[in-house]
């Protein structure tokens, strides 16, 4: 009886201090296509990949305008098409150097993870911007000045930051300031309508609460779907395209929502 009880209270010990549960990350990008994505370009219809903005090669997600005969402002993102509401997502990113001259000044070495976003079903064909919150990711330019990557804009959306509905439409993330054409890994932690964080290269960068509707840069949208002040608290996520050739590879995601 008292080896029974022995080997009862071993088990009992075992399962106590057992390793814990692996993490079950999902693989968003399977390395071989984007069926399960959908792309939206300013000015075409939902599902259009104009000028094959979005392609893969060699296992990595490519933002390219060789087949573009001048920009026109054709803002582009692509959707993953499941919506997520807590989570962590990971990804690495790298520029490539090519950048349309035609395009927004400001889009050089500019591009960014769009998430907490509107489903690409609703968002008309002259809307220029999803509402959405933007990862944004930077790189340094010819001049050599500070540009911070991993930072926070807000198409159609405000957050709270340092205690208050922060007016500006980006915030900068306190990342260094990285060149050339390097992959720069990227993680993203969202905690509903509560709060996120942005993580590059293994360092926290830039954190607020609160992502809601508000504010402006978003046009065109239809007016029945931005309730500002309404809290965001799910949402789907895209990779943008707006002028700067970029690419992104390892983007998967570990939902939290059990976690609540």
């Amino acid at each position: 009886m008292k080896n029974i009880t022995l080997l009862c209270l071993l088990f009992i010990s075992s399962q106590s201090f057992s390793a814990p549960k692996r993490e079950k990350w999902i693989k968003l990008f399977n390395g071989k296509n984007i069926k399960n994505w959908t792309v939206k370009i300013h000015h075409h219809e939902v599902g259009e990949n104009f000028g094959n903005t979005f392609r893969v090669e060699e296992g990595i997600i490519q933002v390219r305008y060789d087949q573009y005969d001048k920009f026109n402002e054709r803002y582009g993102h692509l959707f993953f098409n499941t919506p997520y509401s807590y989570y962590k997502l990971k990804l690495d990113y790298r520029f490539t150097g090519i950048w349309r001259k035609d395009a927004p000044s400001y889009t050089e070495r500019n591009s960014g993870l769009m998430f907490h976003s509107q489903d690409p079903k609703t968002i008309l064909k002259e809307q220029d911007w999803p509402i959405s919150i933007e990862m944004q990711f930077l790189s340094m330019l010819a001049d050599g000045k500070p540009r911070p990557t991993g930072n926070m804009c807000s198409p159609g959306t405000d957050v709270v930051y340092k205690g208050r509905v922060d007016p500006r439409h980006c915030i900068n993330s306190s990342s260094k300031t990285y060149e050339g054409d390097q992959w720069i890994h990227a993680e993203l932690i969202v905690r509903g309508d509560s709060v996120v964080t942005h993580i590059i290269n293994g360092e926290n960068v830039l954190e607020y609460t609160n992502p809601q509707m508000g504010g402006g840069v978003a046009n065109r949208f239809n007016p029945a779907l931005k309730i500002d002040g309404q809290r965001l608290k799910s949402g789907f996520i895209a990779l943008q395209s707006e002028g700067q050739e970029i690419d992104f590879k390892n983007i998967e995601l570990l939902d939290m929502s059990k976690q609540k």
